[in-house]
């Protein structure tokens, strides 16, 4: 493998990081990473992979916008309230070390809901629907990765 194989190979890593812990912009990483190696390469495979992966990309895009997102415009969640929930996790990411990030989103969501519909139980349930959709969007995003990455992987050991 070459120099610029290796270093595709480790922004692999930290995009699929990225996309288990949302804290970078995985995918896009990724995506970036195969672009910058087939203008590397500049050869039919490299086109071939480049073009696959955008491909998959936007596929990745629209199932995220259609799948979770209906969802959650169903279960009344507002896409503000996501915003907020990331908001209030910044903070506690900082105050509670390892998991903060992780109690925080969900409180957030919880709090906005909470004020928007005045029971718990509604607002509970509005954080699991919530939750839910974030974690699809994360599983579309990592299988979209592991298939980008086995594609440019395949291209790797048997046509450069």
């Amino acid at each position: 493998m070459s120099a610029v194989e290796w270093i595709v190979a480790l922004v692999f890593v930290v995009g699929l990081l990225g996309i288990v812990i949302p804290v970078l912009p995985g995918l896009l990483l990724i995506v970036g990473a195969v672009l910058v190696w087939g203008f590397e390469l500049q050869g039919t495979a490299a086109w071939w992979v480049m073009g696959i992966t955008v491909a998959l990309y936007l596929a990745c895009m629209v199932l995220e916008f259609l799948i979770p997102g209906k969802r959650m415009k169903a279960a009344g969640v507002k896409t503000s309230t996501l915003i907020i929930g990331v908001l209030v996790a910044i903070p506690c990411a900082f105050l509670i070390p390892v998991v903060g990030a992780f109690i925080g989103f969900p409180l957030g969501i919880f709090l906005v809901e909470l004020s928007r519909r005045g029971g718990r139980a509604q607002a509970w349930n509005a954080t699991k629907h919530a939750l839910k959709a974030v974690g699809l969007n994360i599983l579309i995003e990592l299988i979209t990765a592991i298939l980008i990455i086995g594609i440019w992987a395949a291209a790797v050991i048997f046509w450069t």
